[in-house]
C-alpha cells in the first residue's frame, strides 16, 4: 500500500493533521494502536485557545463545538481564601473555549472517515523504517497479518510513550527536561458546575483547579506526590480536600457529586530539538510535554500540524521544501514560549515541597501583582488566550 503521508497516531495532532491534509487533496493514512472507543473516550485536555477554536471553525469541524463547547471570558485566580478575575476578553479581544479533548477527537474522526480518509484502529507491531532516506515506510500488523504502508513522509504524532521519537538514530536528538515534585489528582463528578469559569487556587495544603466538561460535569484537581496511589484516595477524602481547598472567603465551593473518573498525572516539562529527522516529523505530545496548569498541551499540538501541514501543502503543490526545513525552527520558537509560560503558571500556583517562609512570601506578591496590574495581567491572557501563529496559513 501507498500513500503520500503516513501519520502515526490518532490523537489531536494526527487527526489534525490528517484534516488540513485532506483539504489540501493530498493523501494520507493513520495508524493507531488503540481502538477507536478508547481514542474518542480518552479524557484530556479540555480548554482550547482562540486560534484553535477558529481553526476548527474554519475548517468544517465546529458545529458541535459551538453547541455544547462552553465559552470563557476568563479565569479565576485565588489566593489567601479570596478569587480574583483575569477579564481575558476585555484585556485581549479573545476567549477560550472548554471542550474537552475526546470530543475534538470525535469530530475529527467522524470528519475522517466521512469524507473517506482511512484510520487503521488497533495497529499491532508498528515500526518506522527508512525514514532517513527516500523511501520511507511503515510496518505494522492488523488481525495478524503483516503490512507496509511505502510514503513520501511520516508524522510522528504517537504521543510521548510511542514509537517515532524512539526510532530515530542515539543522539541525533538533544532532550530538554524538568520534572517536578508534584502530580494532580484529577476527577470527573456528576456535578453541575458552581461558577461559570476556571478557578485557580493557591493554597498552604498545594494547588486546586475547579473545572469543567459540561453543564452537568466538573472537573477538579489536586496537587499531590507524584507517587501517590489513587487507591489511598476515596471518595469523601477527595471531596474533603477539594472543599478545604477552594472554598473561598465569600462561600463559594464546587458542587459535590458522584466521582466517575480519577487518576494522578505526574508532571514535567520536556522538550526533544529538533522536531525532524530525516522525512520523519515529529508532533505533539511525542516531542514536547507541558504541565497542564497552562491548559497548552493539546493547543501546542495543533499549532504544530497548522505548521507541517502548509508545508507538505507546499512540497506536494510544487515541489519546494523550503517550510519543510524550517519546522522545528518555527514550532520551537512557539514550543519554549509556551514552556514558559506553563512553567511561570505552575511554579505560581503550585506549593513547592522545598519552599521557605521567603517563596512562599514572594509567591504571594507575585499572584498579588498579577491581579492588580492590567499590564501583568494582559501578559497572562495573551499567553493563556493563545498566542499568534507564527507561520500565516490558509487555516489561520
Amino acid at each position: 500500500m501507498r500513500t503520500q503521508v503516513a501519520i502515526i497516531g490518532a490523537g489531536p495532532a494526527g487527526l489534525v493533521l490528517g484534516h488540513l491534509l485532506h483539504l489540501r487533496g493530498i493523501e494520507s493514512v493513520i495508524i493507531e494502536a488503540r481502538t477507536r472507543k478508547y481514542v474518542e473516550e480518552r479524557v484530556r485536555a479540555g480548554v482550547l485557545e482562540q486560534g484553535t477554536v477558529d481553526l476548527l471553525n474554519r475548517t468544517g469541524l465546529g458545529e458541535r463545538m459551538k453547541r455544547v463547547g462552553l465559552l470563557h471570558h476568563g479565569i479565576e485566580l485565588g489566593f489567601a481564601g479570596k478569587r480574583h478575575r483575569i477579564d481575558m476578553n476585555e484585556l485581549t479581544g479573545e476567549s477560550v473555549t472548554v471542550y474537552g479533548q475526546h470530543e475534538v477527537v470525535k469530530d475529527l474522526i467522524a470528519a475522517r472517515l466521512a469524507g473517506g480518509g482511512e484510520i487503521i484502529f488497533e495497529a499491532e507491531q508498528v515500526g518506522i523504517h527508512s525514514f532517513d532516506g527516500d523511501a520511507p515506510l511503515v510496518r505494522y500488523e492488523k488481525d495478524g497479518i503483516g503490512h507496509e504502508l511505502h510514503c513520501g513522509y511520516i508524522a510522528g504524532c504517537d504521543g510521548f510513550h510511542g514509537i517515532c521519537r524512539p526510532s530515530v538514530p542515539e543522539g541525533a536528538l538533544t532532550v530538554f527536561e524538568r520534572a517536578y515534585p508534584f502530580g494532580w489528582l484529577g476527577i470527573l463528578a456528576d456535578a453541575a458546575p458552581s461558577q461559570h469559569e476556571l478557578v485557580y487556587m493557591n493554597h498552604d495544603r498545594g494547588f486546586a483547579l475547579f473545572s469543567m466538561r459540561s453543564p452537568t460535569v466538573t472537573r477538579l484537581y489536586l496537587q499531590c506526590d507524584p507517587a501517590e496511589e489513587i487507591a489511598n484516595w476515596s471518595d469523601d477524602r477527595i471531596w474533603e480536600e477539594l472543599l478545604l481547598r477552594l472554598r473561598s472567603a465569600d462561600g463559594w465551593a464546587p458542587n459535590v457529586g458522584g466521582i466517575t473518573q480519577k487518576s494522578v498525572t505526574p508532571m514535567r516539562s520536556f522538550v526533544t530539538e529538533p522536531m525532524q529527522f530525516g522525512k520523519l516529523y515529529l508532533a505533539g505530545d511525542a516531542v514536547h510535554i507541558v504541565p497542564p496548569t497552562g491548559a497548552k498541551g493539546m493547543n501546542l499540538a495543533i499549532a504544530d500540524v497548522r505548521v507541517l501541514a502548509q508545508g507538505l501543502a507546499e512540497y506536494y503543490g510544487s515541489g519546494a521544501t523550503t517550510l519543510l526545513q524550517r519546522y522545528s525552527e518555527i514550532c520551537l520558537r512557539r514550543v519554549w514560549k509556551v514552556q514558559r509560560f506553563s512553567w511561570w503558571m505552575t511554579s505560581m500556583m503550585h506549593r513547592f515541597p522545598d519552599a521557605n517562609p521567603f517563596d512562599q512570601r514572594r509567591q504571594i506578591a507575585e499572584l498579588d501583582y498579577v491581579t492588580s496590574s492590567r499590564a501583568a495581567a494582559k501578559s497572562l491572557a495573551e499567553n493563556y488566550v493563545g498566542l499568534p501563529m507564527e507561520l500565516i496559513d490558509q487555516w489561520a
